[in-house]
């Protein structure tokens, strides 16, 4: 308490001035624990009081003992929000450390499923819209929701532009993962002007260069960056995969479609699951692929298939030759699965209920020739028919 080397540090008798009120049952709570080492106070409240304190008089261990007390207690968002708020309201931030990163874990599992808690999400203040954004475990369709949200989020709490555009820089804008948003939304990107362009072109220009990265130095990437605090490289578990896509317009218009599904969550469709990919476009219709555990209706029982389907319901119709490939050990060259030819109308689908013919133990075992370091890599090729 005194042995900063201040001047009461010299002296016999040392008079301490305190807010009476507000601070006299804490400063005695923290006297307490000079001498016994522990509190009489169990309550939230209280403890706060006695750690405020013991910031106050550099009391470094009565704070991480209220850290700790506190960190016991049954958490709300409420008390998590004003945790989160302590770094800038205490000298000594370290001893809250803990504290904080408890709230941050706390309203991240809280709000995890972005979309059913949007209205009240929409009410946080930016601390704890920072700590939802940063955690893995955010369950959204895919990262350009999280963009959107972001936008939103930004543009009813900042109506002043030069404001708006300073929290995106400095803040928000670094819970973005850009490297798994689609190339379409990377577009819109460069062309809003919320953000600051030369801040904002870094970021595409960075997602672009890792989507053209082979798989295996992605996962590099990812390695590197799993212990920095914007995790940009690091995916999270989307509820439509990410794709990566490649276009040519000649001889005639056709797109190649790449897409990845580890073998757990391969697993995890079993019996009747399906996932679905991200949103892609050819002439200017979107597209998506979703695989499925289906039943094989031929020989009754589980297989994998995958199914191309288009966006647009309604009378527009679009006639496509479709193909499926995936990579199979031991070359693990793509190999060619499944083609077709197919006259789309809004919202019908089409492909192979037993894409690679065999029972679902066969496709889903430790030896299976699909999975290559524990990952099933698929491709489509779509082509405009003349």
């Amino acid at each position: 308490l005194f042995s900063n080397g201040m001047r009461e540090s010299e002296q016999r008798q040392v008079t301490l001035r305190i807010n009476a009120s507000a601070e006299e049952a804490a400063l005695m709570e923290l006297l307490n624990f000079m001498y016994s080492n522990t509190l009489t106070t169990d309550t939230a409240p209280a403890l706060l009081d006695v750690l405020m304190a013991a910031d106050k008089f550099e009391v470094a261990s009565c704070m991480r003992y209220c850290s700790r007390q506190l960190r016991n207690l049954p958490m709300t968002p409420e008390s998590a929000l004003l945790y989160l708020e302590l770094p800038s309201s205490v000298l000594m931030a370290e001893a809250v450390q803990p504290l904080t990163d408890a709230a941050e874990q706390f309203l991240a599992a809280r709000y995890k499923d972005i979309t059913k808690f949007q209205d009240e999400v929409m009410k946080l203040p930016l601390a704890g819209v920072e700590a939802i954004l940063s955690s893995d475990d955010l369950q959204v369709a895919s990262e350009d929701a999280v963009y959107d949200f972001v936008l939103k989020w930004t543009r009813a709490h900042y109506p002043q532009f030069e404001e708006r555009r300073e929290i995106l820089g400095s803040r928000l804008g670094r819970c973005i993962r850009f490297p798994f948003m689609s190339c379409r939304k990377l577009r819109k990107v460069l062309a809003c002007n919320d953000f600051d362009q030369e801040f904002v072109s870094k970021l595409v220009l960075e997602a672009l260069f890792y989507k053209a990265e082979a798989p295996h130095r992605q996962r590099n990437q990812a390695a590197e960056e799993s212990s920095s605090p914007s995790r940009r490289f690091v995916e999270r578990a989307y509820k439509y995969r990410p794709v990566k896509v490649v276009d040519f317009e000649l001889p005639r218009q056709q797109c190649v479609v790449y897409v990845d599904l580890k073998q757990e969550e391969c697993a995890s469709l079993f019996p009747s699951g399906r996932v679905y990919s991200q949103a892609f476009h050819l002439g200017g219709q979107g597209f998506f692929l979703s695989a499925h555990c289906n039943m094989d209706q031929q020989s009754s029982f589980h297989c994998f298939g995958l199914f191309l389907g288009m966006q647009e319901k309604g009378s527009v119709t679009f006639a496509v030759d479709y193909e499926f490939a995936a990579r199979t050990k031991p070359g693990e060259e793509y190999v060619s699965k499944y083609k077709g030819n197919y006259t789309f109308t809004g919202g019908k689908a089409v492909g192979y209920r037993n894409l690679f013919a065999i029972p679902w133990p066969s496709f889903i075992a430790e030896d299976s020739p699909y999975f290559i370091n524990g990952m099933l890599h698929l491709r489509a090729e779509l082509t405009i028919r003349n």
